[in-house]
């Protein structure tokens, strides 16, 4: 498994990854539709964040997204391709983000996790610290979780 950033001509590819992602989860289709926007990587997303790819000979099984916030660091996407689950690709990148996070000073990675993903953030040493709104569901309540970078 490699990682690499991912080329502008490869967004809608991606974008379809998170979705399938996201779909995983039994969402029924007017919350996917609900969902479209923040499951979307756009270009100015590439100018503006830190994106990567996980790629095998198999194709691309994952992406994540990173933003920064003042001191701190936004886990904007981190979705791998269903039929890849349970490999080591999620792990793989949410390292590669705590480092970048890191390394590029900030104090902690915030994460607004679906709820069925939060599990895996708390494995991999997220503390929750109470819920943050969706940003495409107004109401619903997500899980807020910390990872200390220190």
């Amino acid at each position: 498994m490699i990682l690499r950033e991912p080329k502008v001509s490869e967004l809608r590819k991606l974008s379809g990854l998170c979705q399938r992602s996201k779909a995983h989860w039994n969402y029924p289709p007017d919350m996917m539709k609900a969902f479209r926007r923040e499951l979307t990587i756009r270009k100015a997303d590439l100018d503006e964040d830190a994106i990567m790819l996980a790629e095998d000979k198999r194709g691309i099984a994952g992406v994540v997204q990173l933003s920064k916030a003042g001191e701190d660091a936004v886990l904007e996407k981190l979705f791998v391709d269903p039929h890849r689950l349970g490999e080591g690709t999620g792990k793989l990148l949410y390292v590669w983000a705590c480092r970048v996070a890191r390394d590029n000073g900030a104090r902690n990675l915030l994460i607004d996790s679906d709820p069925d993903a939060s599990a895996f953030y708390e494995h991999m040493g997220a503390v929750r610290q109470g819920t943050a709104e969706s940003a495409s569901i107004p109401g619903r309540q997500l899980p807020h979780l910390v990872h200390p970078l220190g």
